[in-house]
């Protein structure tokens, strides 16, 4: 029971790779608080996390509003007192209409956009945690990159790419804000992953596509949320005490 007691604040937990990682830390002893901002899908989530004997409820919340991002480490804070996990879930290259589409064709809008979507979130719900895990003087966050922050990805845009940079960046920076503090700051770089809303495109791909993305990687399939979701929590874990400030590829040796 790595994550007994322990409260977790997981974004995104609705689905893909928040869903898995709550999914987790639930059935190993923690007490989930899952935000998200589908309401129903999110009760689901975590009724099914309590129906395994786990303990969770959902916060319908923006994370890209800094109201409701407040009013959420607020609400935590003052229910159970600490907040010892966060994992920052919110993010992705699909919200716009060619999530590929190169740097002459991106317009700004869509610039403006990923990088919103992909930053302000992690941002904002750091920013209202920090000063809570000072106090207590612990507290693990762990958030999510992308190869293509890396600049290795062929099928996302240089918006995606910088705003994933961002994420590398911006967690390296945190970890020497925070790790005088007690306080770990880590995330991992994705590739490829198969969560509710990328399988519908990959299915529509061809079998040749399918087939030259498994081959170009080395372990020769494509990642499942829960890929993704156990490396976080090993981050979010005692087995991480002494790792910050890093972000580890999770892409089947991409």
């Amino acid at each position: 029971m790595r994550f007994r007691d322990q409260v977790a604040v997981i974004t995104a937990a609705a689905s893909g790779i928040g869903k898995a990682t709550a999914e987790i830390v639930g059935g190993e002893g923690g007490i989930v608080v899952g935000v998200d901002t589908d309401q129903g899908r999110l009760d689901k989530a975590m009724a099914a996390i309590r129906d395994a004997g786990g303990r969770a409820h959902g916060r319908r919340a923006d994370a890209l509003d800094a109201a409701h991002v407040q009013e959420v480490v607020d609400g935590v804070t003052r229910e159970h007192g600490r907040i010892d996990i966060l994992v920052n879930a919110v993010g992705g290259s699909t919200i716009i209409p060619r999530p590929a589409a190169t740097v002459d064709e991106l317009t700004l809008g869509e610039w403006q956009r990923l990088l919103a979507f992909n930053l302000d979130g992690t941002f904002l719900f750091c920013h209202a945690a920090a000063p809570v895990m000072k106090r207590q003087r612990s507290g693990k966050i762990v958030n999510i990159s992308s190869v293509a922050g890396r600049g290795l990805s062929a099928s996302s845009s240089s918006a995606y790419a910088a705003a994933k940079g961002g994420i590398i960046a911006f967690t390296r920076k945190l970890a020497h804000e925070l790790g005088p503090y007690g306080v770990n700051v880590n995330a991992i770089a994705p590739s490829l992953t198969l969560t509710e809303r990328i399988r519908p495109r990959w299915e529509q791909c061809r079998a040749d596509e399918q087939a030259e993305e498994i081959a170009r990687t080395p372990l020769r399939r494509v990642a499942e949320a829960r890929d993704q979701a156990r490396v976080i929590c090993f981050l979010a874990s005692r087995d991480a005490d002494f790792v910050t400030g890093v972000t580890i590829d999770v892409t089947g040796g991409i």
